[in-house]
């Protein structure tokens, strides 16, 4: 990513198959989150691409949040990953993103809850998280879910965080 990438403009829309690698590679690229194998990210491309979203400048993949309409309850849009390029940072592209796909799962499927998960030293997710839910008069609500003790490996608890 170009300098010059980072002054064009930024479309959003929901992932294709073809996104998939690149989800993966960015991903593996924040050095943060939790990689999947790729081919989960081809799946979720095709099974769950309408309960998520990419950013892109030209064709090139600069963010993206991967999401899911919980079973147990189906108004809720449950957030998995969120990822935004490290160039692009601080310029609300992951706020952009997960406004436009909750909008986009309220029209299209009544969502009216977001829930996520964070661990406690997660600033950006937990800022992101709270300014959705407070620009959008909804309450936050935070809850140990999957503590440390859960998991078979070193992974700190994740809290979620319900919206709404």
């Amino acid at each position: 990513m170009s300098d010059t990438d980072t002054k064009q403009s930024i479309s959003v829309s929901i992932p294709t198959l073809s996104d998939g690698a690149d989800i993966w590679r960015l991903a593996k690229a924040t050095g943060t989150l939790d990689l999947n194998a790729s081919y989960t990210y081809l799946l979720w491309c095709r099974d769950f691409a309408n309960t998520s979203i990419v950013a892109k400048v030209d064709d090139t993949l600069v963010g993206f949040i991967t999401g899911y309409l919980r079973q147990e309850a189906p108004t809720t849009l449950m957030i998995w990953q969120v990822a935004t390029h490290e160039q692009m940072r601080g310029r609300g592209i992951a706020g952009t993103m997960l406004n436009q796909l909750f909008d986009r799962c309220e029209q299209a499927h009544g969502v009216s809850r977001l829930e996520t998960t964070i661990t406690a030293d997660n600033e950006a997710s937990i800022k992101l998280f709270t300014r959705f839910g407070q620009n959008r008069d909804m309450t936050v609500n935070r809850e140990p879910l999957l503590t440390s003790e859960l998991f078979p490996d070193a992974h700190d608890t994740e809290y979620l965080y319900r919206i709404g």
